[in-house]
């Protein structure tokens, strides 16, 4: 099995994790604003806890976005840096893939993803769970919450903080949601979980070929 470091730093949230033959240990705080301090530090005393340099790494996952302009940048600048330095590949990992790969312990078929993505707008997406595997259906996408359009078959969960607004979802969406959580946020955990799959079909990329899915052409600070 691979060893993988994996972190994210995409929304109010911040983690770091290991997926160390097969089993993933991960350090998650909420630290609005803060990333910066603190993502460093995580990483580093993760890696010694467990007695491993860069070196030792096969990859490093990063959630990729979408999410917070700021603290995307941030992780995509750690991530690179390490993966220069170690000479290790890096593996690009949707956050909204990480909360529904966080939802596949729901008895569901789909999960509909979908963060705050501030000015009144939301980054979605809908991925099935078949096989226990998530697989994104569609497009990860940009709009106003009223201007969702999914019409999906099935029983369907709803995760992440852009579920805040799911009253001005249209009226077919929200009596398609069985049921939902605000308070999730992407965790490095999942995202690792994902990474080693993703290195195992080959989707690993050079640091330099990396730039963070914003979504919005338009980069402001959030």
């Amino acid at each position: 099995m691979p060893l993988i470091l994996a972190l994210d730093s995409s929304t109010e949230a911040c983690s770091c994790a290991l997926a160390i033959d097969g089993k993933i240990f991960e350090t998650f705080k909420l630290l609005p604003r803060l990333h910066t301090q603190y993502i460093l530090p995580m990483i580093q005393n993760l890696m010694a806890e467990y007695e491993f340099n860069y070196t030792d790494l096969d990859g490093i996952a990063v959630g990729a976005g979408p999410g917070s302009f700021t603290g995307l940048r941030i992780a995509a600048g750690v991530a690179q840096g390490i993966a220069f330095g170690a000479s290790v590949p890096l593996i690009p990992v949707s956050t909204l893939a990480a909360l529904a790969q966080q939802s596949l312990k729901f008895d569901t078929q789909y999960v509909f993803t979908c963060l705050d993505a501030r000015i009144d707008e939301v980054y979605w997406a809908v991925y099935s769970t078949a096989d226990n595997k998530v697989q994104l259906v569609g497009d990860e996408q940009l709009c106003k919450p009223e201007m969702i359009n999914i019409d999906l078959t099935g029983s369907c969960y709803g995760v992440g903080n852009g579920m805040a607004f799911i009253d001005q979802m249209p009226e077919l969406m929200q009596s398609g949601i069985g049921s939902f959580e605000i308070d999730v946020y992407p965790h490095a955990a999942a995202i690792a979980e994902l990474a080693v799959g993703y290195l195992e079909q080959g989707m690993a990329i050079s640091p330099e070929d990396f730039s963070p899915t914003y979504l919005r052409n338009e980069v402001t600070q959030n």
